[in-house]
């Protein structure tokens, strides 16, 4: 998850989600000061020195909220005319959001500057399927896909279907009261884009079969919150508007709809555990793997995933693996299972050393009190990170540390702001890069695997991305093999950092390590080889320094030297 109030086209800091709805006022003795010498202006005979004065020692900030002080009447405006203003306001600069990716577009352009997509673009009906470019005239247009799958929950289950949906419209409710410009990236579009996508594809109504929507309760909710923390959630109902952090907002709906994202979770992993579904995909928000304990945070009310892990632990599954890809890290899901070795947590998400949202996920993170290695975080150092790079993760950490768990049940907090064109995530993994992981997770826990949705703020992304995990999900083959599945030299090195961390605790791990840290150590020393033959060409020969062009050469050798430098 990510969010905010964006000013930029992404967030790379630690202030990612908390930067949202900042409100500035000046403090109270400034603006008293300031009121008090813009009055002694007035009566001194020496205005514009006082006003020079006045106006260097306000910040811009006091002159802003106080634009009266220096509308002294000190001057003739006879001359002014009422036609003046309307001439002003005929320049006023008009602007757009754009409906795929909330940014802020001038009104004189008809696509996106950040995402491309038309301002009339139809991907709330079409989904994925419609033009970024035009308006879709040729495509015939599915009316209602949200009011289709109002009553698909009481639908038979389909014959020789083995996927199962969770899904129910009263989760599009939750939404922010106070609509900004741009608009909350976490908001209902980003179902009704899946569900549209999915409506096209003639997946869901039709290959898949929707379970019964129930709200989860307090009894289930205790095991993985603290009592305070869902009464917090409980008491929303009471308001029109309340926050629980300037980017996690509720409205009078939002409870209902986090009991029943989490009771969807719950009876998809129970129906998947007892196998009368093969698999599944919770189509849910508010999403959850922020939610702690005790607080709501980074968009999420409840922890859908715990929920999901402890559900399906109850109906038989002993150890349950949890696979977070969403961009930044599950803090939430780590902390309710940090001291629980029946539940192993593996994250890969960007961290830039903690200045990355939520500022948690460090390599050395790996659980405590008993747990040691079943906490494994994989933190990118950097943005931009796409399928090669997760794909190698993938092969050298992911699947080796999952095989020797073992699980019975696997989760995957599916978030998709780590994909291309994600306003948030700013990395670049494609729709064929999650059906390779949902592949290749695919092949744990007998197949036995359920996926959550987390985060994603690209409809256009998010809508092809759960699209194409769904028909892995489905039986369908992910595409061809990811071509040139070299990891970068930064990815390269977090993969080195977690292995030599969590080989402790995972015997596979060990030749893994040991073979890539060769490889690293060779490619280093033929690199340092290659950078000293470049140095040698720049050589002058030795016999120059005692022949008659000595004093040539010591200049020579000395402007060559700083050049072999340069070059290194």
């Amino acid at each position: 998850m990510g969010g905010g109030a964006l000013e930029t086209n992404c967030l790379t800091n630690g202030e990612t989600e908390s930067s949202l709805h900042r409100q500035f006022s000046p403090a109270p003795a400034a603006l008293d000061n300031s009121l008090s010498d813009a009055n002694d202006a007035v009566a001194d005979h020496d205005v514009p020195a006082k006003r020079a004065r006045l106006q260097k020692e306000l910040t811009f900030q006091d002159m802003y909220q106080n634009e009266g002080v220096f509308d002294e009447d000190d001057e003739d405006d006879s001359d002014w005319e009422p036609f003046q203003l309307h001439k002003c306001v005929e320049f006023e600069i008009k602007k757009w959001c754009c409906r795929n990716c909330t940014m802020i577009n001038l009104d004189c352009n008809d696509c996106c500057y950040i995402c491309g997509e038309h301002r009339e673009s139809k991907i709330l009906s079409h989904g994925f399927f419609a033009s970024p470019l035009a308006q879709d005239d040729d495509l015939i247009e599915v009316q209602g896909d949200v009011k289709r799958l109002k009553d698909v929950g009481s639908q038979k289950p389909v014959p020789n279907s083995s996927t199962a949906i969770g899904f129910d419209e009263r989760m599009l409710l939750h939404a922010e009261v106070d609509k900004k410009s741009p608009p909350h990236p976490e908001r209902p579009d980003r179902l009704q884009a899946i569900a549209a996508s999915l409506s096209r594809a003639g997946i869901f109504p039709g290959k898949c079969y929707a379970i019964p929507a129930r709200e989860i309760t307090p009894e289930e909710l205790i095991t993985v919150h603290s009592l305070e923390h869902i009464e917090s959630v409980e008491v929303t109902t009471e308001s029109l508007s309340s926050y629980f952090t300037p980017d996690t907002y509720a409205n009078q709906h939002s409870a209902l709809a986090a009991r029943l994202a989490a009771g969807l979770c719950a009876d998809l992993a129970s129906a998947i555990v007892s196998g009368r579904a093969k698999n599944g995909f919770a189509l849910v928000r508010p999403p959850g793997h922020h939610a702690g304990v005790r607080q709501a945070m980074g968009f999420c009310l409840h922890n859908n995933a715990a929920v999901a892990a402890l559900a399906a632990q109850a109906a038989g599954a002993r150890k349950v693996l949890i696979l977070d890809w969403d961009v930044h890290h599950g803090n939430g899901t780590q902390e309710i299972f940090e001291h629980n070795k029946s539940v192993l947590y593996i994250s890969l998400h960007r961290h830039e050393d903690g200045k990355f949202y939520p500022g948690t996920g460090a390599a050395e993170e790996i659980g405590s009190m008993g747990a040691e290695g079943y906490c494994v975080n994989i933190p990118w150092s950097r943005g931009g990170v796409g399928d090669n790079d997760y794909n190698f993760a993938f092969q050298h950490v992911v699947l080796p540390i999952a095989s020797e768990f073992n699980p019975d049940f696997t989760i995957v907090s599916a978030g998709f702001d780590a994909a291309r064109g994600d306003p948030l995530g700013c990395c670049d993994i494609t729709p064929s890069g999650y059906a390779h992981m949902t592949h290749m997770l695919n092949t744990l826990s007998g197949g036995k695997l359920l996926v959550i949705l987390e985060g994603g703020y690209n409809l256009r992304s998010i809508s092809s991305s759960a699209t194409a995990v769904i028909k892995v999900l489905l039986g369908e083959s992910p595409g061809c093999e990811l071509e040139n599945s070299f990891p970068s030299k930064a990815g390269l090195l977090t993969v080195l950092e977690v292995l030599k961390i969590q080989m402790k605790f995972w015997l596979s791990l060990g030749p893994i390590f040991v073979n890539l840290e060769s490889q690293w150590r060779m490619y280093c020393f033929q690199k340092k080889r290659k950078q000293i033959k470049k140095r040698r060409r720049l050589v002058v020969p030795m016999w120059w320094r005692w022949g008659r062009k000595s004093s040539f050469f010591y200049f020579m050798n000395g402007h060559l030297h700083k050049k072999s430098k340069s070059l290194c």
